[in-house]
């Protein structure tokens, strides 16, 4: 059993391969946190919190005279405002009386074979008898604001997932100002925050600087999980590093505004929140109505390395889910940076035709194509073909592309409308815009309300017609700008501030039934590139569009970034041109290969105006590519290099499970004159095997390799790169 309770110490514990959660419930009903961290074996935590007096921290009135503890000091497990901790809480709320207090106080506990599910929210699920939920059950004796704490713990994957659900059991209605997922409390001890910040074409840059005494916030305000911040945080000791040290993550299944707030409290401890932006939020609860916050992924782990394993794991088999999930993808072409609106039946054809004599097998028709859709001023809403652009008919343009033995995909951006579009004509009250204001543009585009049922009938019946009427087996979903103006013409003015979480709902209730009637079709999500990539997401679409900014080289930080907590098989990347349209800079095919092929592959570039010795080494890279899939999607991963750090070169590793293959790959951002050889120790190898690098290179046991390292030859000229395979030996063991 992964989850005990000591019925006379009132003592929950909750355990993972590798680590312990513990909890414990007071004699007042304060449900404490103890202890999260490397398992310590079967002890009680609870002797290292000591309850002493700290000026003017209040205390519960049942200790009034004693003051002997406080909510102000002691580690909680879901903190509350207006009740004596003054710390970041969890919950706010305004009662019928205009109060803002809710004391939570233990009522009872569960525990439950299986993993919970919310509704209408994506969540990590269960394979069948992996995992044990424990519900945790506290409530406000004044309201009867009643909150259950849901934990999911998956042994093996050293995951524990967290979410809650706030019911009104009371008589009157309550308005939440805040419903945080997680709090998590850390000792005191020298901690950092690791985080991944951006912009558009520069998203999840990890940035790691020591958890001071200011209050620290990662968030998002615009609507989405955003390019300039991800949903993901890790808090480590301040000595970790790749191979150890604590490490923790919180990893957000939400796309839409969210919040994670790190304090450091007077004793010195740490306090995360983490869930939805309290920003612009506000949900009413009747009698008997229910709130259900978004699920925090948390793992523990000795090592960054081992941390990222964690959540590469979970993503992939726990998250991801359909057909095509842990499914071979087709390598693709995508017309974008070949033609932009600048396109035809003629012109994509020639595209397609030598797409196929390549090797790729997926062509895939960006934006254009629709009615009315000359540029980015018009046409969104509107999802029929454009005479104009293609006089004979998408249907008949996919024939011919099919007849050339290529799969057909389609790019859509559904959730946006152009005033200049037939949808928007008829029906304006389903933009979101605030009455009697202009409102904010963005690309000269308003954003659907995906709040409304109407507005998400009308775009299932859009999206369903056009995969029912067309061979179509890939959907790119795009989004291209950021909500504003956040007001929906559906709801009464008291609960506009329901508004952004109902769109993030409305998403994902369109695509909760979109890709079930559709199971065969391959969705790929997309906003701007990386701007809502996260696992919310990655349970409907199980590979984003990793970023706008295809140059190869930029790409190494941006993929770099993303690797601490997603797997390589979600990441959207493309062989682009060069000089590439983005930075102008110039870069060797092979080395564009290397850096695509550790992603979702495909290539962005108009393949009829190549060399003939590009085209050879496309057909090489596709190739090579089938050969290492299932390493590059499926193999563990190995950052060789710190990729926020000015190094001259970036290198990773993909090491199979069995440790059996192994692949190398190495990027020179900056070579330079009479430089000194450039060694790396190699990692997650068997160090008692015998290896054999590529063909015509010595072999090496595992431990030399991961001990004395791997001395590259001599690269020269702009951005050059190289890779190494290696390969056990069979029964070639010391």
């Amino acid at each position: 059993m992964s989850i005990q309770f000591d019925e006379q110490a009132k003592l929950l514990t909750l355990e993972t391969r590798s680590s312990v959660y513990q909890m414990q419930i007071d004699t007042l009903g304060y449900l404490r946190h103890l202890y999260y961290g490397r398992r310590v074996g079967p002890q009680n935590m609870s002797y290292t919190y000591r309850a002493y007096d700290c000026g003017f921290s209040g205390n519960p009135y049942e200790l009034r005279r004693e003051r002997s503890d406080s909510p102000d000091l002691m580690p909680q497990e879901y903190s509350s405002f207006g009740v004596g901790d003054y710390r970041l809480h969890s919950v706010a709320v305004v009662n019928a009386d205009g109060s803002r207090c809710a004391s939570l106080r233990y009522v009872e506990h569960e525990i439950t074979e299986g993993k919970y599910i919310i509704p209408g929210l994506p969540a990590v699920y269960d394979n069948g008898g992996e995992a044990e939920t424990l519900t945790v059950t506290l409530r406000d004796a004044v309201t009867g604001l009643t909150i259950r704490l849901r934990y999911g713990i998956f042994e093996t994957l050293d995951i524990i997932t967290r979410s809650a659900e706030l019911v009104n059991e009371g008589t009157a209605a309550i308005t939440l100002e805040k419903a945080a997922s997680v709090c998590l409390e850390f000792s005191r001890d020298s901690w950092d925050l690791l985080h991944f910040y951006g912009r558009h074409c520069l998203e999840r840059q990890p940035e790691r600087a020591p958890i001071g005494n200011l209050i620290t916030t990662v968030s998002s305000e615009r609507g989405t999980s955003s390019h300039h911040h991800n949903p993901f945080v890790i808090v480590c000791d301040h000595d970790a590093t790749e191979e150890q040290g604590d490490c923790f993550g919180a990893m957000l299944m939400y796309s839409g505004s969210f919040k994670a707030e790190l304090e450091r409290s007077q004793t010195g401890d740490v306090r995360l929140v983490m869930g939805v932006s309290d920003t612009g939020f506000s949900w009413t609860l009747s009698p008997g109505e229910r709130f259900h916050t978004p699920e925090v992924i948390l793992s523990y782990a000795d090592g960054l390395t081992a941390l990222s394993h964690n959540y590469h794991r979970v993503i992939r088999h726990n998250v991801c889910r359909g057909e095509h999930h842990l499914k071979r993808r087709p390598v693709l072409i995508n017309n974008w940076e070949a033609t932009y609106f600048n396109l035809s039946e003629e012109k994509l054809l020639a595209i397609a035709k030598e797409a196929a004599e390549l090797g790729v097998e997926l062509f895939v028709l960006d934006d254009g194509w629709f009615r009315g859709r000359i540029d980015d001023n018009a046409g969104l809403g509107d999802w029929f073909a454009s005479e104009q652009r293609l006089p004979n008919g998408l249907h008949a343009l996919i024939e011919k592309i099919n007849a050339l033995g290529l799969q057909f995909g389609i790019w859509v951006e559904p959730e946006m409308v152009n005033e200049d579009s037939d949808l928007y004509r008829a029906h304006p009250d389903w933009a979101l815009s605030a009455p009697g204001r202009e409102p904010t543009m963005g690309r000269n585009q308003l954003v659907l309300d995906m709040s409304r049922a109407d507005v998400r009938e009308y775009l299932y019946s859009c999206i369903s017609t056009l995969l029912l009427e067309n061979n179509i087996s890939y959907i790119k979903w795009d989004m291209n700008r950021s909500l504003s103006d956040v007001y929906s013409k559906a709801l009464p003015p008291e609960r506009q501030g329901e508004v952004a979480h109902r769109y993030v709902l409305g998403v994902y209730e369109l695509l909760e039934r979109l890709t079930a009637d559709f199971p065969h079709v391959l969705f790929e999500g997309c906003s701007g590139g990386g701007g809502r990539f996260d696992a919310g997401m990655l349970y409907y679409t199980p590979q984003i569009w990793c970023s706008d900014d295809t140059d190869a080289i930029e790409r190494l930080r941006i993929q770099g970034g993303t690797s601490y907590g997603y797997p390589v098989s979600t990441m959207g990347a493309h062989v682009s041109a060069s000089p590439n349209h983005q930075t102008g800079r110039a870069t060797p095919i092979e080395t564009r290969g290397i850096v695509a092929m550790s992603g979702a592959f495909g290539y962005e570039l108009d393949l009829t105006k190549l060399s003939e010795e590009d085209k050879t080494e496309i057909k090489r890279q596709i190739k090579q590519f089938h050969e290492d899939e299932d390493l590059l999607h499926g193999g563990l991963y190995y950052r060789l290099s710190d990729v926020s750090a000015p190094l001259h070169y970036v290198a990773w590793q993909m090491v199979s499970e069995d440790k059996s293959r192994s692949l190398v790959n190495l990027v020179l951002r900056a070579p330079r004159p009479n430089a000194a050889p450039l060694r790396l120790r190699l990692r997650g190898l068997d160090p008692d095997a015998l290896y054999r690098i590529d063909e015509d290179t010595p072999v090496c046991t595992g431990a030399a390799l991961m001990c004395g390292g791997y001395t590259f030859p001599q690269m020269l000229g702009d951005y050059p790169s190289a890779q190494l395979h290696l390969t056990k030996i069979e029964d070639g063991r010391l």
